[in-house]
């Protein structure tokens, strides 16, 4: 007979005793009836452990490297049995890098902060990116991001609003002073993985990118506040890297960088790797970045960016609102790309496309790698307080095809550009855009851009209800 806890009934609890090592650890499991903290997942968990059971301390002074490493390494052997869950209790966590492992979830609860350390000797150092051939911020190597894991299948990373602290001060201060010589950590970076669910958390101040997803498939992030200083180096909101079948939505970005930006590898180097990122469907998006842009593709585009969807996006005091990123040595496509219902505000630009980002990872790349960008729709979009209209600049002999705009209504800020729209080496069709656009893109009646009508597969993907199976 199991004991009533005023609502909640918990049926079947067996305790066990598991002895890896010298560590002896307690691992609850249990079948559970509206019993602990509910919470959607991709697939629920048989096992269940918290990070106090691993000697976890939460003080906010006290690093908790290695019970978040041994905590792992021990739910690791369930893998093969219904998977485990990590609990992180109320409490302030200090921690460095620690791997993930599969069938696995990291839950949050919503007093847990996890606060990542600030000493270096607690960070892990990786070879570069195959597809980027160098770091971002120094040529040889970087760090391991916070939360780390490689070639998993099956990984939830999610709380009920439970926050993750980057505490990037430390290292925006070594970027800014030229004192890096490895590549800023990320604080989420999964690689070569499979089903990954990232969601209901938020993350602040990440030394770089916040969420990292690469070389990987199947990934849904939703329900994320991420913030970080408006003025903060390259700190993207997510940022999905060579990757197939993503699903973002719900989630309020405010960065210093790209709230979103899809990636697929480096000039030459990603040219080579030749994995592209494509079928990413965003929506329900509010971006808050006044010096960049909302969705960002590209630059680092070599291996391909297709087929993606973003819908009901709102864009507050920030500089763009989609702005594609190339350059001469490029190579790979941006291609298939459909966007609709755009609410701005206070924006610098509507419409941004750059075919001259001279970012390259070194002098080794092929002038002659031209990228194609081409099948750009944009339709059902509402500005104000706008500065410019559009600046579309694509590569001379190489212009930039098959753009379609439709149904835009731009109000101007008090200090408009005299030239509301600047194109060059572009081309494609509008309807029913104010103010007028440029020769290059003419007006064609009856015309409304295009937006798929069928759904990814991972749009269908349906979240199971899960259970913490503990109580606080």
């Amino acid at each position: 007979m199991c004991p009533e806890l005023g609502n909640s009934i918990v049926i079947g609890v067996i305790s066990v005793i598991v002895i890896l090592g010298s560590e002896k650890v307690k691992v609850a499991e249990s079948k559970v009836a509206n019993g602990g903290i509910e919470y959607p997942g991709i697939n629920c968990r048989k096992h269940s452990a918290v990070l106090t059971d691993f000697g976890g301390v939460g003080d906010g002074v006290t690093s908790n490297t290695k019970a978040f490493r041994n905590a792992i390494s021990n739910l690791s052997h369930y893998a093969s049995d219904g998977g485990a869950q990590l609990i992180v209790p109320p409490g302030k966590w200090l921690t460095g890098p620690f791997n993930l492992t599969s069938h696995f979830t990291l839950f949050l609860h919503n007093k847990a902060l996890i606060l990542a350390s600030q000493n270096e000797s607690e960070w892990p150092h990786l070879p570069v990116l195959p597809s980027y051939g160098r770091g971002r911020d120094a040529p040889h190597g970087r760090f391991s991001s916070l939360i780390f894991g490689t070639n998993l299948t099956d990984i939830v990373i999610t709380g009920k609003n439970g926050s993750i602290d980057g505490q990037g001060a430390y290292w925006w201060k070594k970027f800014h002073n030229k004192k890096l010589t490895l590549t800023r950590p990320y604080m989420i970076e999964l690689m070569y993985s499979d089903q990954i669910q990232i969601s209901s958390l938020t993350l602040l101040n990440s030394p770089s990118y916040f969420i990292h997803p690469i070389y990987s498939s199947n990934i849904i992030m939703q329900g994320l506040t991420i913030n970080a200083p408006i003025n903060s180096p390259n700190t993207d909101g997510i940022d999905p890297d060579s990757c197939t079948n993503v699903r973002i939505e719900d989630c309020y970005i405010v960065s210093g960088d790209d709230c979103v930006a899809i990636k697929s590898g480096w000039d030459e180097y990603g040219i080579k790797f030749a994995m592209p990122s494509q079928h990413i469907v965003i929506k329900r998006l509010t971006c808050i970045s006044p010096d960049s842009a909302m969705i960002a593709l590209g630059s680092e585009m070599s291996g391909g960016i297709s087929d993606v969807r973003a819908e009901d996006l709102t864009a507050i005091n920030t500089e763009s609102a989609i702005r594609i990123k190339t350059a001469v040595g490029r190579g790979g496509y941006v291609k298939d790309i459909f966007v609709k219902g755009m609410n701005l505000t206070t924006m610098k630009y509507v419409f941004w496309m750059t075919g001259s980002y001279k970012s390259h990872p070194d002098p080794g790349y092929d002038p002659k790698a031209l990228p194609n960008i081409t099948g750009i729709n944009y339709r059902d979009v509402v500005a104000t307080q706008v500065k410019m209209s559009a600046r579309l600049q694509g590569i001379s002999n190489n212009p930039f095809t098959n753009i379609c705009i439709s149904n835009v209504t731009i109000q101007f800020n008090e200090k408009p550009k005299k030239h509301q729209w600047n194109c060059t080496d572009v081309s494609g069709v509008t309807n029913k855009v104010t103010p007028p656009p440029c020769e290059l893109l003419p007006e064609k009646e009856q015309l409304q851009c295009p937006f798929p009508t069928n759904s990814l597969p991972i749009e269908s993907v349906k979240l199971k209800s899960c259970s913490t199976n503990a109580f606080f």
